[in-house]
This record gives structure tokens, C-alpha cells and sequence, in this order.
């Protein structure tokens, strides 16, 4: 991999995709000015939508920072479309697998090379009913505090207007409303030396999704929750709808347990009147 260079099969992809984005999406873009021009760099977003690497990637690539994502390895398994993904320099993540750790190293090695490594810290989309980040795995913070590159975090927000969370059936027209705004690198400079402990790495992934939360409350113009929402104490919806249909609970963490009054509590924010998630 060769800082920001990119292979062939990486620009099929962007010759397909970025037309397509382009065509149902109507953009705002700011914050450009806080990605590096050279060198290696970290972009951390939320996560509403299957789309989003599509709208995150959109920007960074207009901007000269064409990412590589870390996407969960069955992707890699899916003929042809898999072997693209490798040739793209896309990076696999083998969760649950004595291969788990292969995904750190291969993003070490491209930004020690230059690149941009693309992340959503909360490894999957955000289980909070009003579509706020929901708390994060601490991967995020340990790939960022081992390489010491910047940080910098993106809010986006419309994208799931095309695809809706959990979606198959995309919506291309009209072209939806889409905002991505940069913010200034995260300040890690106090936890660089500091052993990688729990507290470490919980420290360094709370100022990651504060950063991230507090620019995705400017765009959307509301104040987000006090606390995230956090599939360890509230429960996973989504896991504990597919075990009352008989499928396997997968997900952030695995099936962790529904606690049945936080997670009533939470679900209760759909009621009429609730903040506004449009």
C-alpha cells in the first residue's frame, strides 16, 4: 500500500460509486481543512446506515484522502465482489477469530505507509432509537494511541435517508439532503504514554465519540442524550428480535441481554413528540 496512491480495482469502485452517490444525494461538505494533506491519518464517523462508507468515502476521496475501510470479513468472502475488495486494499476484520488482531496490523502498516484508515468506532450501526452514536468498541482508540496519527472526526448525517437503518430497499429519488462535516484532530497527546489499559482506552474512545456526537448535534441542530446509548445496559433490540425469530443474535458485542426497563426506557423515545430524527 502506498500512502494515498490507490490500485486500479479502487478506482473501478470509485468510477461506480461516487456517480451513483452523486446522483442521489445533494451534499454539504465543510471541514476539509482539518484533514491532513500527507501522511497517514485516522477518520472516525458515526453509523446509521450500510451506506455511510459510501458518503464517508465520497468525502474523503473529493478531498484527497481516498480511504481504507476495515468491513467485516464475509464481505471478503463473496465471490468476485470479495476478491475486488481485497485488490481495493479494503482490510477484513475477523471478529471472534484467532485472526481478530490481523485487522490492527494491516491498518498499522497502512498508515505507517501514508494512508487514510476509514473506522467506525462503534463497530456497527448505532442501536439508539433517535439515531444518536451509541457507545464504542475501545479498537478505535488502540489502533489510534499504538500509531499516534491523527484523529480526525467526521459527523455525517442524511444517508439513511437513502437507505434507511436496517434497509434493503434504497429511496434515490429525489436526491436526499446528505452532511459531512470534519472537526479538528482529537487531543490523545496525554494518553501517549500511558499504558494501554481499560481506563486508557476507555478515556481515549469517550473523547472519540464526544468529538464525533458533539459535531453530528450541530448539524442535526438538537442536543443529543445525556448519556449514549449503550447495548451493555440497555439490551440490543435488534438481537432480541432475531432470538424471538429463531436467527442467531449477532451484533455490537454479541446478544447481550434486554434489560427489559432500560431498554423499555429507550424504546420509548419513539413516542410522538419525541426529538426529531430526520
Amino acid at each position: 500500500m502506498a500512502g494515498r496512491e490507490v490500485t486500479r480495482t479502487y478506482m473501478v469502485f470509485i468510477r461506480v460509486l461516487l456517480p451513483f452517490m452523486s446522483a442521489v444525494t445533494r451534499r454539504t461538505w465543510r471541514g476539509s481543512e482539518h484533514l491532513p494533506t500527507s501522511g497517514g491519518f485516522i477518520a472516525v464517523a458515526n453509523h446509521v446506515t450500510h451506506l455511510d462508507p459510501l458518503s464517508l468515502g465520497h468525502f474523503l476521496f473529493d478531498n484527497g484522502a481516498p480511504p481504507h475501510f476495515l468491513a467485516k470479513h464475509s464481505l471478503f468472502d463473496i465471490p468476485v465482489l470479495g476478491r475486488m475488495f481485497a485488490n481495493a486494499e479494503q482490510i477484513p476484520v475477523h471478529r471472534g477469530t484467532t485472526h481478530a488482531g490481523d485487522s490492527l496490523v494491516a491498518a498499522e502498516e497502512a498508515l505507517a505507509a501514508g494512508a487514510c484508515v476509514g473506522l467506525f468506532p462503534e463497530g456497527t450501526l448505532t442501536r439508539d432509537p433517535d439515531l444518536w452514536p451509541m457507545t464504542a468498541r475501545t479498537g478505535t482508540a488502540r489502533l489510534a494511541l499504538k500509531t499516534r496519527v491523527p484523529v480526525v472526526p467526521v459527523a455525517q448525517w442524511g444517508a439513511h435517508r437513502v437507505l434507511p437503518r436496517y434497509g434493503r430497499l434504497l429511496r434515490p429519488f429525489p436526491p436526499k439532503p446528505v452532511t459531512v462535516v470534519a472537526g479538528p484532530p482529537i487531543d490523545l497527546d496525554d494518553l501517549y504514554d500511558r499504558p494501554l489499559d481499560p481506563d486508557v482506552l476507555r478515556e481515549a474512545t469517550e473523547r472519540i465519540m464526544a468529538a464525533i456526537t458533539g459535531q453530528l448535534a450541530e448539524i442535526r441542530g438538537e442536543d443529543p442524550p445525556p448519556k449514549p446509548f449503550d447495548i451493555r445496559l440497555d439490551g440490543d433490540p435488534v438481537a432480541a428480535t432475531r432470538r424471538r425469530a429463531g436467527q442467531p443474535a449477532t451484533g455490537h458485542g454479541g446478544a447481550a441481554p434486554v434489560r427489559r426497563r432500560g431498554l423499555r426506557g429507550r424504546l420509548g423515545r419513539f413516542r410522538p413528540g419525541s426529538r426529531r430524527r430526520s
